[in-house]
């Protein structure tokens, strides 16, 4: 009996080790980088359990040995965190960096709310040697310098501490010195791997960056590509498509950048209800295909209505995005609808030629619109009853009427009028257009 209960012991004591030196779930990085003169401070706060090939020193059952802990910690700093990030002075990679201090921290330590709080803790005493805690429920803190030609140069990052853990979340705060001394400060949220981020942007890497993302965003966003569909199948021309895409494209950069500028309800609800209404949307355009033909102006009403959905849609999957446009945020918003409007015309000459051919050697022109109508509205229809599922969770409170409600129902009021300008703008527009270009005898 007294032999099964060491083996089971031992059996145990195996397991914990083990266990202890597994990749952890879910690790959260704290940093600041600070350009200051001619050096650069980064400081880092990772949890001392994601640095698995370091042995710490222990003492009695588990204890981290705080008196012996010094060298462990310069080398868990270098090798796990130094090593992983490279950070640019312009083009130029930055060399290695000195460890200026490092520091033993619980988990419940909160200097790191602040840059100045976290570089006075990481220089000060640290934890009394006779704490008794144990080594994977603690925090490393480090202090890294770098050598800089100028604070006020462009700098970028490549943190690269996805190794640290299955799921690796990065909050970086990087104080922007101004004229006069001043800093202030940016907050970007990274999920592990971001490549090489630039932290101070010009307007220009700012651009490129989202026009980047709305080529790729819409070119993923399987709802939004089956709605253009449908905006299509009935027009297969592309002067006759014009006004219809365009008018997408407007309704959709309004309440994307209504909602950029926190004009947008902030509600729970708000999100699942949009998911709702694009699927909703997707159904309508189908079935119209199927029982009725649109004209062009019926169809850029309806793409100008919907679109002002969508607009909310596409803000929602670049609310995480905006942190890297810096202080160029309308002209980040504008570059992603430039790129959805590029993704858009790529979608358009693909779809185009494909739908002529098929109606052409395939199947009959209304056929053909019935059953690619038919096959969207089913698709979009399973996927406007599990939204709207996720929907009936949350609960509708209205909003209690103060003074900020009545500023924000302004503002919303004001945004209507202009989309009434705007529509009847492109009404008389559009009007012109098909009144020019159409043939004798043919109805709009």
């Amino acid at each position: 009996m007294r032999l099964l209960m060491i083996a089971l012991a031992a059996s145990l004591a195996s397991s914990f080790g083990a266990q202890a030196h597994d990749i952890p779930n879910d690790v959260t990085v704290q940093a600041f980088l600070k350009p200051e003169g001619q050096r650069l401070r980064l400081l880092v706060r990772a949890p001392m359990k994601a640095m698995r090939d370091v042995e710490f020193p222990q003492k009695g059952p588990g204890y981290l040995d705080l008196a012996r802990t010094g060298p462990f910690l310069a080398d868990a700093a270098t090798l796990w965190i130094a090593d992983a990030i490279a950070i640019y002075e312009g083009d130029t990679r930055l060399p290695k960096p000195r460890v200026v201090a490092t520091m033993v921290s619980l988990e419940s330590d909160r200097s790191f709310a602040a840059y100045e709080d976290a570089l006075a803790h990481v220089r000060g005493a640290g934890l009394p040697l006779n704490t008794n805690v144990v080594w994977n429920q603690t925090m490393l803190d480090v202090l890294f310098e770098y050598p800089i030609q100028s604070e006020h140069s462009e700098f970028a990052i490549y943190p690269a501490l996805d190794r640290l853990g299955v799921r690796t979340v990065t909050a970086l705060r990087f104080l922007v010195p101004q004229i006069g001394g001043t800093y202030v400060v940016r907050a970007f949220e990274f999920d592990n791997d971001p490549g090489i981020v630039k932290l101070d942007p010009r307007w220009y890497q700012a651009s490129l960056r989202f026009v980047r993302e709305g080529f790729l965003h819409i070119l993923d966003g399987t709802d939004h590509l089956l709605f253009l569909l449908c905006l299509v199948i009935p027009f297969r021309r592309f002067r006759g498509l014009i006004p219809v895409v365009t008018a997408f494209t407007v309704a959709h950069s309004i309440t994307l950048i209504a909602s950029a500028y926190n004009l947008g309800p902030d509600a729970l609800w708000f999100p699942p209800l949009i998911e709702t209404l694009i699927a909703a949307s997707i159904v309508y355009m189908a079935l119209e295909n199927i029982v009725t033909t649109s004209t062009v102006r019926q169809r850029w009403m309806m793409a100008f209505g919907f679109g002002l959905v969508h607009g909310f849609g596409f803000s929602f999957a670049l609310k995480q995005t905006l942190q890297f446009a810096g202080d160029h945020l309308l002209t980040s918003l504008l570059s992603f609808n430039i790129g959805v409007e590029l993704g858009q015309l790529l979608v358009l000459a693909v779809l185009v030629p494909a739908l002529e051919l098929l109606f052409r050697y395939v199947v009959a022109e209304r056929m053909g619109t019935i059953i690619l109508s038919a096959l969207v509205a089913h698709t979009a229809w399973h996927w406007m009853m599990e939204r709207f599922d996720r929907l009936r969770q949350f609960r509708f409170e209205w909003p209690e009427i103060n003074a900020a409600f009545l500023a924000g129902a302004l503002r919303w009021l004001m945004l209507l009028v202009i989309v009434a300008a705007l529509w009847w703008l492109g009404s008389g527009v559009l009007r012109r257009f098909v009144t020019g270009s159409r043939p004798a005898g043919e109805n709009e």
